[in-house]
């Protein structure tokens, strides 16, 4: 497996020549300058893969190529959005980049409550309060139905919450859900937002009446759309499980399990069409075994996110050590070692430990947390590797 990195650019506290010193091969990025559904050129394209090379390292993986929300839900403007993004990929395919990560989730992408979940040893994970999190659907989006969504029980609890909680604590839900979440990821809300509420609402409109087999289908047509200009420059599509794996906001998931990774991979039947294999994401649904679904689907797998949780019996879940927790990551190596050898690999989501606090990293991308994770994986990447006889 190849140790690749996640870089957000020139801007990043990280720099290159930290990531060449602690082993990393390749670099995961994106031009985050872009806006979404805009053309990325040949010339920004080039002159960002020379400034990585020029470091010693190489662009390994996009992440991502945003998929603009218009042609998710299939919007007016969705094949003009489209063509653009055949237009990024040609010119990536041009310049040899040819592993792209995206994903399909409608306006939200990954979700947490708390991005300072302080552990007794003192490192502090990011965690998903379900409860917290139905308080902020219910009482601060005010979303219709929402309170079908949760059992009694939860209701109780939200209800309870409603009751107590402060205006600092609904304050640091939004800005967690829907700003510090989501600006670096997808743009749709921007840190400095004056009413993110209000946009938040807006963009969920977009999808009223909208189900699982409606998002599917703008799925299956973008997929078709682009495999020919991936296919004439070898460019890998692999999509992101949905984070966490199950319905959120009455939105429709459909990366989150075996029946949709078969769905998606079969609809578009292409070797152009592949996985991002989030072990994270997927561990994070208790319907899910990750092994299982690496031995089924690690020929259609062309990335790798290796990070780990754990999950409560009341639906909450953070993240956990990358040697411990429900993501298997040490089977997961082997699997892939064994299958997929040269497939990139990133750690993903690392803790803040010793003085990683306040250096303005991105939520879950801390450099001292993911570097202790990337040295624990390299550890078992060789362990690994010494029992496949591939090293002596």
């Amino acid at each position: 497996m190849e140790k690749t990195w996640r870089w957000f650019g020139k801007n990043d506290p990280i720099t290159l020549s930290m990531l060449r010193q602690i082993g990393v091969e390749g670099v995961v990025s994106a031009l985050h300058h872009i806006p979404n559904g805009k053309v990325w050129s040949i010339d920004e394209i080039s002159d960002y893969k020379t400034y990585i090379e020029n470091s010693g390292l190489h662009w390994s993986v996009v992440e991502s190529l945003p998929v603009s929300e218009a042609i998710k839900y299939g919007g007016a403007e969705r094949d003009t959005l489209i063509d653009n993004y055949i237009e990024s990929l040609r010119n990536l395919g041009r310049v040899g980049i040819k592993t792209v990560c995206y994903n399909f989730m409608p306006v939200i992408d990954w979700i947490r409550t708390d991005l300072n979940h302080r552990l007794s040893d003192g490192t502090v994970t990011l965690y998903f309060d379900k409860i917290r999190f139905a308080y902020f659907d219910i009482y601060i989006l005010e979303r219709k139905q929402a309170r079908s969504d949760y059992s009694a029980e939860e209701l109780q609890k939200v209800d309870a919450l409603a009751k107590v909680i402060t205006q600092t604590e609904k304050d640091s839900l939004i800005d967690t859900i829907i700003v510090k979440t989501q600006g670096f990821i997808n743009g749709n809300i921007k840190d400095g937002e004056q009413n993110p509420i209000a946009l938040f609402k807006s963009l969920l409109a977009l999808y009223d009446g909208f189900d699982k087999e409606k998002l599917r289908a703008n799925l299956k047509y973008f997929l078709e759309k682009i495999m020919p200009v991936c296919e004439e420059y070898g460019i890998n599509m692999c999509i992101h499980p949905d984070d966490p794996p199950s319905q959120m906001l009455g939105l429709p998931r459909i990366v989150t399990d075996s029946d949709d990774i078969e769905w998606i991979l079969n609809a578009v039947d292409n070797p152009c069409n592949g996985l991002t294999f989030c072990a994270g994401s997927l561990s994070a649904g208790i319907q899910n075994d990750v092994c299982v679904l690496a031995e089924k689907f690690a020929k259609r797998t062309r990335f790798v996110h290796l990070r780990s949780t754990d999950v409560h019996s009341n639906g909450d879940f953070l993240e956990a050590s990358h040697l411990e927790g429900r993501g298997k990551l040490i089977d997961l190596v082997r699997i892939f070692e064994e299958q997929i050898p040269t497939v990139p690999m990133r750690v993903d989501h690392g803790k803040l430990m010793l003085d990683d606090a306040g250096k303005g990293y991105n939520p879950g991308y801390s450099f001292h947390g993911r570097m202790f994770a990337l040295a624990q994986m390299d550890g078992v990447i060789a362990t690994v590797r010494h029992g496949l006889n591939k090293i002596t």
